[in-house]
């Protein structure tokens, strides 16, 4: 069994996953951002280190998304599947070129190619983690990493908005596996009984897949 979670930024994907991967006794793989030396440079310059980080992103959720395939049980916060999002929006942006795009498009594909001749070669089930904008941003501000803070920053709030509605464009289109999406808005993780409630609806997801 493997599963991956997806969703914004400040949404609660983290705690999602080290839920579910306590519940069902497996290991999480969670998302490359303490270690990640490209993060804070590309909030304070995106247009000089876009390339950088999605590169940096793409190698390390390639590595993650290997391992979890190759074993039998695991959680993946944030994988493979949902990068190529953050680099398209960063290419509309300007913040990736025409000719850096094609790259990370050869690379992707030659990655996505292995995948596909591993003996696993998808995910069991997608978690998609949903909550309304004004959420996300009460939880990005809550968690307080300064490079992620955008009061007094109206260019960062409105990334925020366009990642948060491009997601809902791409949860629709996701097709490398089933999926369900949580509503992590209706049910705040930090109360004991919601996490039952979330834990809930994956058990019955992957009780109807098996």
């Amino acid at each position: 069994m493997v599963i991956i979670t997806a969703g914004m930024i400040g949404v609660g994907k983290t705690t999602l996953t080290g839920l579910i991967a306590d519940h069902f006794g497996t290991q999480a793989f969670f998302e490359p951002v303490g270690d990640n030396p490209v993060l804070p440079l590309y909030y304070e310059n995106p247009k000089q280190y876009g390339f950088l980080l999605q590169i940096f992103f793409l190698n390390r959720r390639f590595e993650m998304i290997k391992k979890a395939l190759a074993d039998d049980n695991n959680v993946l916060d944030r994988s493979i599947y949902e990068d190529e999002l953050f680099t398209e929006e960063n290419h509309k942006d300007g913040n990736i070129s025409d000719m850096e795009m094609d790259v990370y498009h050869d690379l992707l594909t030659r990655m996505m190619d292995e995948l596909h001749a591993l003996p696993k070669k998808a995910p069991d089930l997608m978690v998609y983690a949903d909550a309304d904008f004004d959420t996300i941003l009460a939880r990005i501000k809550k968690r307080g990493r300064d490079y992620e803070q955008f009061e007094d920053n109206d260019e960062l709030k409105s990334y925020y908005r366009k990642m948060w509605e491009a997601y809902q464009g791409w949860f629709d289109s996701y097709d490398q596996s089933p999926k369900i999406r949580v509503d992590l808005q209706k049910y705040d993780l930090e109360d004991p009984e919601n996490q039952k409630i979330v834990l809930g609806q994956i058990e019955t997801a992957l009780q109807e897949l098996r």
